[in-house]
């Protein structure tokens, strides 16, 4: 049952009209052209694709299109964070009705513990309600639930974890969950601006958040650390730096947003509470945009 997901797996924005109402059409077209990249599969709905802002509908509506949408040609994984165990649960199991291939677990994402107790019994309890494969999503810097390695290795016996999406930033952690772990999990890095590095010390796969937008590129670059070309993939990193910087801030869902406007794959629109940018900051980022899409490196036509 177990499926080795590998490869860049990006986390796609949900595109909103101005309005605020979901663009699936939109939507659809970006995750397109980031297939057509050469991702070996798509998440939906993460943080990025601003899973907490959209209601329960609209999140089965998207992932219904998606599904539908992309026909089988990567797998198509959604977030889920949803604020109970029981919520979490429900929505698994809809997920697997809807034909998603699996699934990426968050936390409970309005309530942070320090107990290692609770943050076990909300994973396990989730990944028991479907029979789904499930990424689990581990970024104590922003949900405050940490899953040490040794966490990991208890979670073990559970066969439907499949695969992990490290974000603590401590690359310590990937040559640790190696020794703890072995090759139980398929690891997934989840910081951009720490993707090399976490490929040096031996990754599966990356959840790319800036790359969306520049999908050529997060490619090229991901390709180079596969066949350990690392002369090559620092210098395609060096100037992939200021834009995978996007991804570390508060701002990470207005910041990409934009960054994928202005790269002509999608709008800035963004669900409330989040809000656009304006004045000084926005012309901040839009500099690091333009500055990257000035400078972009020249790559080979894929075949």
């Amino acid at each position: 049952m177990k499926p080795h997901w590998s490869g860049v797996f990006p986390a796609i924005t949900t595109q909103l009209h101005k309005d605020g109402s979901l663009d699936l059409d939109a939507t659809a077209a970006h995750a397109d052209a980031l297939i057509r990249s050469g991702i070996t599969g798509l998440i939906f709905l993460g943080s990025l694709g601003e899973n907490q802002s959209l209601t329960a509908d609209e999140k089965r509506l998207v992932m219904a299109e998606m599904v539908k949408f992309v026909f089988g040609r990567v797998p198509v994984l959604s977030g889920v964070a949803e604020s109970s165990v029981a919520e979490a649960c429900r929505y698994a199991r809809d997920l697997e009705e809807l034909g998603a291939d699996g699934y990426m677990l968050m936390p409970p994402m309005i309530y942070k513990s320090p107990d290692p107790r609770e943050s076990l019994h909300h994973f396990r309890t989730v990944a028991q309600s479907s029979g789904l494969p499930v990424m689990i999503y581990n970024n104590p810097l922003s949900y405050g639930h940490d899953l040490t390695p040794e966490l990991f290795a208890e979670l073990a016996s559970q066969k439907n974890f499949v695969a992990l999406k490290e974000s603590s930033g401590n690359t310590r952690r990937i040559t640790d969950l190696h020794n703890t772990v072995g090759d139980r999990y398929a690891i997934f890095t989840g910081v951009d601006d720490l993707a090399l590095e976490c490929a040096i010390l031996g990754i599966d796969g990356w959840v790319a958040g800036s790359g969306i937008a520049f999908p050529a590129e997060n490619q090229y670059f991901w390709e180079f650390t596969r066949r350990g070309e690392w002369e090559q993939a620092r210098e395609v990193y060096r100037w992939f730096a200021p834009l995978l910087h996007l991804d570390t801030h508060p701002k990470f869902v207005q910041y990409i947003k934009l960054a994928v406007q202005e790269a002509g794959l999608g709008k800035e629109w963004v669900r409330a509470p989040r809000l656009t940018l304006t004045g000084a900051e926005r012309k901040t980022v839009l500099k690091v945009i333009h500055d990257g899409l000035a400078k972009r490196p020249k790559m080979p036509k894929r075949k």
